[in-house]
């Protein structure tokens, strides 16, 4: 079938398409009614189906006599371990920890907070809190006191799970001291909590309310699966809340799995048995999806990977795990892509590595700049997919259907809108632009399966933060286009628009053409006040290791590229070498706080950064320069 054909049918006939997709998965009931929509238009698919995510994703594989098959690889450089679950083993493991649960009371409703390092027990907690129909709250590894406790407060669990550290390069972070921490701050406090005992540090347990998980579960009795509707609530995933109250995107059971399923065939066209690793935490939107749910439900091997793309031990990290586990399609951020070439660029670290499996490397999580994209296809020789969605959806939103019919690429764009995302771009007036014209990127409700509804507690938040700017269709908060063959091209975040001197452009489209320097790893353009023109951009540039150009020499040779590629009208002049840029864990550049900092306003150092040292490092370049106070 063609992408064209795949696509309209979507459009044309979405209950239809969709009931054919849930047709993939065993229900416990299927659903008759396919999708409900509200007042405002707001949908809800398969709601009085009833069925169980956890027995999808693995009891079903069992009944059909894959029981033997690998579902989960755990690899760890960190602390040097290696191990592998089959279907039936994953199984008996979430049953009895979900007995673990139920013993604490647990019971189909209930929050659980989970505050795991990335190991098994992370993707078994989730699976086990599912089973018991119960609503997990994934908080990554780590976050800061105050943000846990943000969320303690809000998700209400009964139980906390958590383990005494978690193991980062050169440090161990001990968890335990920032969970306690969290409680204090919280509110709400839980009853219980639960800790997997790591032997790097045993953390101290409060009698009556902390439990030895280890202890726990060799007394727990496995449990079944419990029915829920279509419509229940899988789990709470807050968004970044680094001012104000972070909102808790809720996922449903029935459209959730339904997409997810659908986009292992149609996205990344992996089949029951093949090996899928999406390179990312628990914690993440991505974690969820495409380490934990999607691969089980497709019946896939998924890796659970403790390291880094680098310095674990090395950056040919990603390539050796590729290689060992004979993994087919590779998903990862842009940074970690941009970190190897940073410590790489020519590439010699994957040689040693046979990567004939590997048939397709896909990226997400911010944009991948075509200077990435080119280095990464050259080096590899794999089809580079880029595809953009958002934790509000769970899945991608655009993308090249590499099950369905796979399109060329074009660099810069994730390629066409996904089937069910009836993608536009409009303007303030909610108008549709023309072909090739910038906008915002709004999609027209209804939104398809897996998109969130609602917010957590606050029944009005979906529709006051996503519905309301433009009626009738749902804000993504992006800006971009759409080509005259149909690419769509996101071109960031609508706030990243620099205005110099009345002309409105994208600091994406700037930062595209800085990072094709040849000596540039990484970099971010950002809008600095200017007294004559209001606004003019400023080039933040790390540099590959080995690069020899100095600096006045790079600031004349990319002013020339941006003239050339751009226009003058850009007036780009400044750029200045960092060593590295501020990110979230997830990856993501701080670009909002570089702001913040260039132009002297107050700003608050996120809990979502990977290492807040990194924002004193930056403060000290630029001052050394006079750019700032």
């Amino acid at each position: 079938m063609s992408y064209r054909t795949e696509y309209n049918q979507s459009m044309n006939d979405p209950e239809g398409f969709w009931r054919k997709q849930a047709e993939d998965l065993e229900w416990f009931k299927f659903p008759q009614k396919i999708l409900s929509l509200d007042e405002d238009g707001i949908g809800y698919w398969f709601a009085d189906g009833e069925m169980n995510t956890a027995y999808m994703a693995l009891d079903h594989h069992v009944k059909a006599g894959r029981g033997n098959q690998t579902a989960l690889i755990f690899d760890s450089p960190v602390t040097n371990t290696k191990t592998r679950y089959t279907f039936s083993e994953l199984t008996d493991t979430v049953a009895k920890t979900a007995g673990m649960l139920a013993g604490l009371g647990v019971v189909k409703g209930d929050r659980v907070i989970i505050y795991m390092p990335m190991i098994p027990e992370a993707v078994i907690s989730m699976l086990a809190v599912a089973r018991l129909g119960a609503i997990h709250s994934v908080v990554f590894g780590g976050f800061a006191p105050p943000e846990l406790a943000l969320r303690i407060d809000d998700a209400t669990p009964k139980v906390i799970l958590s383990a005494s550290c978690g193991i980062e390069i050169k440090r161990v972070i001990e968890y335990k001291p920032l969970l306690d921490k969290a409680i204090d701050l919280a509110k709400h406090k839980p009853q219980s909590c639960i800790i997997y005992q790591r032997p790097q540090s045993v953390a101290t347990l409060i009698e009556g309310r902390d439990y030895d998980w280890t202890a726990l579960l060799s007394k727990a009795k496995p449990v079944g699966c419990t029915p829920v509707k279509g419509s229940d609530p899988l789990y709470i995933l807050y968004t970044s809340g680094t001012t104000g109250k972070p909102k808790g995107v809720v996922r449903e059971n029935g459209g959730h799995a339904v997409a997810l399923k659908y986009s292992m065939n149609a996205i990344y066209n992996v089949k029951p048995g093949d090996v899928f690793w999406a390179s990312s935490d628990v914690g993440w939107v991505v974690g969820h999806s495409y380490i934990v749910y999607a691969p089980l439900l497709q019946g896939c091997a998924t890796v659970v990977y403790e390291g880094k793309p680098i310095m674990t031990p090395d950056a040919g990290a990603l390539w050796r795990v590729c290689a060992e586990y004979g993994v087919k399609v590779l998903f990862t951020a842009p940074t970690a892509f941009r970190a190897v070439k940073k410590e790489d660029p020519q590439a010699l670290l994957m040689k040693p590595y046979d990567l004939s499996k590997l048939q397709a490397i896909f990226s997400a999580g911010e944009r991948l700049d075509p200077p990435t994209e080119a280095w990464l296809s050259e080096i590899s020789g794999k089809p580079v997919v880029d595809h953009w969605w958002q934790t509000e959806t769970g899945w991608a939103i655009t993308a090249n259907l590499q099950g369905v019919e796979p399109m060329p690429i074009k660099s810069g764009s994730s390629t066409m809108p996904v089937p069910g995302f009836n993608v536009q771009i409009l303007d303030e007036n909610g108008v549709q632009v023309p072909h090739g014209t910038q906008g915002y990127i709004a999609i027209k409700l209804p939104l398809p399966p897996s998109c969130l509804n609602q917010v957590w507690g606050d029944k009005n938040k979906f529709r006051d933060s996503y519905l309301q700017f433009l009626p009738g269709y749902y804000t993504s908060g992006d800006g971009g286009y759409i080509d005259n063959d149909g690419y769509v091209f996101v071109m960031g975040r609508v706030d990243d628009v620099i205005n110099v001197a009345g002309h409105r452009m994208s600091t994406g489209e700037i930062e595209e053409v800085v990072a094709t320097h040849p000596e540039v790893a990484e970099c971010a353009v950002i809008a600095r006040d200017d007294e004559l023109k209001g606004q003019v951009p400023m080039g933040l540039v790390v540099l590959k290791s080995g690069a020899t150009i100095s600096e006045e020499e790079l600031q004349k040779q990319l002013i020339a590229r941006v003239r050339t590629s751009i226009g003058a009208i850009t007036c780009y002049k400044d750029t200045v070498v960092l060593a590295r840029l501020p990110k979230t864990r997830s990856g993501k550049t701080l670009r909002k706080t570089l702001y913040k900092i260039v132009n002297g306003q107050e700003y608050t150092v996120p809990s979502t950064i990977d290492d807040p040292a990194v924002i004193a490092e930056i403060i000290a370049t630029l001052r050394s320069k006079k750019l700032v106070a």
